[in-house]
């Protein structure tokens, strides 16, 4: 496969990541119950050459108990209890869901959301590269879905599938001077400081397969 190839199916494969870890939604039910997920997961990671077993995601559409799910309005509704304990809690989630957040605690200091010199400096990084903060979002740009849509972003990109997020941009004026150079960096300077350790927490908390899987995808997707 060349190199635009590669970029296509990193587009693809964080495209499917960032869906898996933003608020289930019914599209995200649907793909889990009608096995769409497991399948692109597979075909992916097959292109990629990820380091994942046979038949993974086989089990996504079950309860915790193993029982299969096979209505999507019951899927959707598992899939966003287990994203709530999980990702955003009340009033505190499983697992930190963000890097400033993350790494704060693995830091061993308390951590003000939004506040902290990891989230600022995530920001600052998108903001190089044209992406800010939606408007009528509070969302933190470190949280694990947003990244994740910036480095597809950024592989898009690469690709020459998609304008950069902000037109006015050149390719050039991207930290690492192209694309693929800020996708570099980003992984370097923030993803590898946090995500595989979020992986394997997810895999290790999660009480629906869906998330171990997800948790699994990640974690290989970041060793390749």
């Amino acid at each position: 496969m060349d190199a635009d190839g590669i970029w296509q199916a990193r587009t693809m494969t964080l495209e499917l990541l960032a869906l898996s870890f933003r608020y289930p939604s019914v599209e995200l039910a649907a793909a889990v119950v009608s096995g769409e997920w497991a399948d692109a997961a597979q075909e992916l990671s097959d292109v990629l050459g990820l380091a994942l077993p046979a038949g993974l995601g086989d089990d996504v559409a079950s309860h915790a108990n193993g029982e299969t799910i096979t209505d999507a309005e019951a899927a959707l509704h598992a899939l966003r209890a287990e994203a709530t304990r999980l990702l955003i809690g009340v009033p505190k989630p499983a697992l930190a869901s963000s890097e400033g957040l993350w790494r704060a605690a693995e830091d061993g200091v308390d951590p003000l959301r939004f506040v902290n010199p990891h989230s600022v400096a995530v920001e600052a990084f998108m903001r190089s590269c044209g992406m800010g903060q939606p408007e009528g979002s509070n969302e933190p740009l470190d949280y694990i879905a947003t990244e994740l849509e910036f480095m597809q972003a950024l592989c898009a990109v690469e690709a020459g599938i998609s304008p950069l997020l902000d037109e006015s941009l050149a390719v050039g004026d991207l930290p690492g001077g192209s694309a693929a150079g800020a996708y570099g960096l980003f992984m370097r300077e923030h993803v590898f400081a946090w995500m595989p350790a979020f992986a394997d927490a997810v895999r290790a908390e999660a009480r629906l397969p869906f998330y171990r899987a997800a948790g699994q995808l990640l974690r290989a997707y970041l060793e390749a």
